[in-house]
């Protein structure tokens, strides 16, 4: 996210990290502006200038630390001097450039900051993700006799939204998060009548449909994390489903790093949101 009232400033850093792969989510010219989106969006790394129209930088950045402590900074301010970069600190930024950024400079810095957000995820998606991928192919068949096709990707956001049914598990044990598989109205009631073998989706009622799709989530995520455990000694267990139907459905996603995982298929988008505790 950048965070800078000049219209200049925000299009070179945006045309600098347009080249990288690194993803603008957000730019905010204030900080209040600043503070509402770093909580919508929860960025990996946030690019702060000094002088804003409401408080300086330093604030700017205290205020975002004290929702999340673990929040990368980078100043990029005309000034670079030590009472600054002293002050900054105690703030919670982690770097400092001066303008004009030298863009080698501005990606070496972010990279060095994300690092260990790189490697977490990577070890995720090596531990965990891949397993929850495979299962799910493999359990759309067994099921419902669907082949898929399936990509996944980082989940950005402190939320996510839903339109028609979710289905919510929780993971305990080690480690800790929750699996969400959901997908739209249509593509329940032909994955429920193809579970069920009905002939047609009108033998079907809405809580027949929402319960034979909470009755497959339930048996995907505990193979999902039965196979984890066999594979890496792990003891992740399940808790009970708990089910919500209806349209623009929200759910949090405070302090997770989450992976979509969405699998193509002949009745539809069936997708699944993993998410694990931060820290854990």
């Amino acid at each position: 996210m950048i965070v800078d009232d000049s219209r200049i400033s925000c299009a070179v850093l945006n045309d600098i990290l347009s080249k990288t792969n690194f993803d603008v989510v957000g730019m905010a010219n204030s900080a209040r502006e600043a503070v509402e989106k770093y909580q919508a969006y929860h960025p990996d790394v946030v690019t702060m200038d000094m002088n804003l129209p409401d408080a300086d930088g330093i604030e700017c950045s205290r205020r975002i630390r004290a929702l999340d402590g673990s929040a990368r900074i980078v100043m990029i301010s005309a000034m670079k001097d030590a009472a600054l970069m002293l002050k900054g600190r105690e703030a919670g930024i982690s770097s400092f450039l001066q303008k004009p950024v030298n863009p080698n400079e501005l990606i070496d810095a972010m990279t060095f900051l994300c690092q260990d957000r790189l490697a977490h995820l990577g070890e995720l998606k090596e531990l965990y993700v891949k397993s929850f991928i495979k299962v799910l192919q493999k359990s759309l068949f067994s099921l419902v006799g669907v082949h898929s096709k399936v990509s996944f990707d980082v989940a950005e956001g402190n939320y996510l939204d839903v339109d028609g049914i979710a289905v919510i598990i929780g993971l305990t044990g080690s480690p800790m998060g929750r699996a969400i598989v959901y997908m739209n109205r249509g593509t329940m009631r032909k994955f429920a009548c193809s579970l069920l073998a009905k002939d047609s989706e009108d033998e079907l009622s809405e809580e027949e449909a929402s319960d034979a799709v909470e009755e497959a989530a339930n048996i995907i995520v505990g193979r999902a994390a039965s196979t984890v455990n066999d594979l890496k000694e792990k003891e992740m267990r399940i808790s009970p489903p708990g089910t919500i139907c209806g349209n623009s459905i929200r759910v949090a996603n405070f302090k997770m790093t989450s992976f979509r995982i969405k699998a193509e298929t002949r009745l539809g988008d069936i997708c699944m949101n993993i998410g694990f505790a931060e820290g854990e």
